[in-house]
């Protein structure tokens, strides 16, 4: 088969028009950058009256390293239903250049089912997450000048600045970093440290707000540290709103572009999963539901972490109902990883090693259960997979009594995944939407961290020493309380143990840190190992990256 890149570079795509047209989206709410990509002016958008379309929201169990392809199969389904003669958009959101040079590579959906132009995409696109960079680094020096001019009795304790900076790229060693050395002039000597952009609360504010106005509102709330007598501080006292929300006015329209097949393709926002709520944006989705009868949208990482946050934070927000349906996606090779396998022998086939790692799959089949959406179970078809295994897991859901559909849309496109969109529709249609959110808003956040960590995760108890307890209760005593928990851990397991894989029992879910994202509107519990700012694997992607000298770029997957 042929890889990425040359099948990409195989299809002619359309002009940006030709896909708006689709979407009966005007040209002239088009701005476009070049001819295969636009924002749209959402102002402009012609919204039908009294009609909503379906959202299918695309999960998956605990992945391997490489990822499940949640993309690819969100991507295929959307194709496939428009084979089907459906009206479809797939809503994603924008790859990180952290992942893209360091582990995973590109982040456009594999083999026959990708959006276009991949490359693009991959790289800067619309400039969206630079100016998410540029608008949180603009509130860290407005900070620091602050300090610098007051000095240590100003408004701001420049020992309990809780502010730091980012930067879209994975870089170990300014994880802690010493800033303003060097005498008066250069301010206040202090330790902060890098995010990445990914992780930063004004990529969640963008992807949480409801428009312009509500972005700079929520700009306006974010606490960046305390006063000398321990007070909050917020962005708006440094009257840093407005500068952030003008750089950040084009940024908050989304993005569109299209699939090899000629699918819209709705691409807003980048929040990760494993230490962000790990959704797209909420305007992406609201315009695509607006405009299309089915929406394919997709979460981060497993269902313990982007489906929970979808759930918990964003359709608890309000501006986007419960979806209508979810896929589950699962591959063979991640059952047989969470079954015993070592990671290089997961391609050869182990029949026994797909049983024993369903418990993985089991646990997230139970966690979509807990929330009431009706959901079918994805298995993403990879060329080593054996008709063995795949029959073994079919079995296995069937025991489950969950719906279950191969998805070969890496290798087939939309045509490959018309068994998994049947199904798909046929839940829509035959099962009962019962969605509830884990836990109420009143209740206090130790209890919603109690809550995730047993019923998402599988934990015996939480534990965390008594001076991340306090600062639980003094966010919850600063009005806070009421507010969603977004849970940072690791992605590789249901615990905050990346080596604890399969089915992990009995554990307790260590906190080693809580913050309050005022803005964003939730409150981040810091668990494990889990770092904000990741590093780059031993051989990152970026070393077989190139570009010739007739400027093609590649080496990226």
């Amino acid at each position: 088969m042929l890889d990425d890149l040359e099948i990409s570079k195989k299809v002619k795509i359309k002009p940006i028009e030709e896909i708006a047209k689709k979407l009966g989206i005007d040209p002239g709410a088009l701005e476009k950058y070049g001819t295969y990509k636009a924002k749209i002016s959402t102002n402009k958008v012609t919204k039908r009256e009294n009609t909503r379309g379906k959202l299918i929201m695309v999960t998956a169990m605990s992945p391997t390293p490489a990822g499940e392809g949640k993309t690819t199969t969100s991507i295929g389904l959307s194709d496939a239903l428009s084979l089907l003669g459906k009206k479809s958009v797939v809503a994603l959101r924008e790859p990180s250049l952290g992942p893209v040079f360091g582990m995973k590579g590109g982040a456009t959906g594999g083999g026959y089912a990708q959006v276009a132009p991949r490359e693009e995409i991959n790289l800067h696109f619309t400039g969206d997450i630079h100016a998410i960079t540029a608008a949180h680094n603009l509130l860290a020096a407005m900070v620091d000048n602050r300090l610098h001019f007051e000095g240590v009795c100003g408004t701001l304790d420049c020992r309990r600045v809780s502010w730091k900076r980012v930067m879209d790229m994975d870089d170990r060693v300014l994880r802690e970093v010493v800033v303003g050395i060097g005498g008066p002039l250069r301010g206040i000597a202090r330790e902060t440290g890098f995010d990445i952009t990914a992780a930063s609360e004004v990529m969640a504010i963008l992807c949480l707000s409801e428009d312009l106005k509500d972005l700079k509102e929520r700009l306006g709330n974010i606490l960046i540290g305390y006063s000398p007598d321990r007070k909050p501080v917020f962005a708006r006292e440094l009257k840093a709103q407005g500068a952030m929300a003008a750089l950040l006015k084009d940024a908050i329209k989304p993005n569109l572009v299209q699939t090899l097949e000629g699918t819209p393709a709705l691409i807003h926002g980048g929040p990760f999963a494993n230490i962000a709520h790990g959704t797209n944006s909420v305007i992406a989705t609201r315009m695509a539901l607006q405009v299309a009868d089915f929406v394919v949208t997709e979460t981060g990482f497993g269902s313990d972490l982007g489906a929970e946050k979808f759930f918990n934070i964003v359709v608890r927000k309000g501006h986007i109902s419960p979806p209508d349906a979810c896929v589950l996606v699962a591959t063979l090779r991640a059952l047989k990883l969470h079954g015993g396998v070592k990671l290089d022998k997961v391609d050869e086939e182990n029949v026994e090693a797909v049983e024993l790692g369903f418990k993985n799959l089991q646990k997230h089949i139970e966690n979509l259960k807990v929330f009431g959406v009706p959901f079918v179970v994805a298995l993403n078809i990879f060329p080593t997979d054996t008709e063995a295994e795949a029959n073994k897991l079919f079995n296995l859901c069937d025991s489950e009594k969950v719906r279950v559909a191969k998805s070969e849309v890496y290798g087939k496109g939309g045509e490959g995944g018309r068994d998994l969109a049947n199904e798909v529709l046929n839940v829509i249609e035959e099962e009962k939407n019962q969605f509830q959110p884990l836990y109420p808003s009143e209740m206090p956040l130790l209890d919603k961290i109690e809550v995730v960590a047993k019923k998402i995760y599988g934990a015996a108890s939480v534990a965390m020493e008594g001076k991340i307890r306090r600062k639980a209760l003094r966010i919850e005593k600063e009005g806070f309380g009421e507010l969603p928990v977004c849970i940072a851990k690791t992605q590789y397991s249901l615990s905050d143990d990346d080596e604890a894989l399969g089915r992990p029992r009995d554990f307790a879910l260590i906190v080693t840190d809580v913050s309050i994202s005022s803005g964003a509107g939730f409150v981040v519990v810091y668990c494990g190992d889990i770092m904000t700012m990741p590093g780059l694997p031993k051989t990152p992607a970026a070393e077989i990256m190139d570009v010739t000298d007739d400027g093609d770029i590649i080496g990226l997957s």
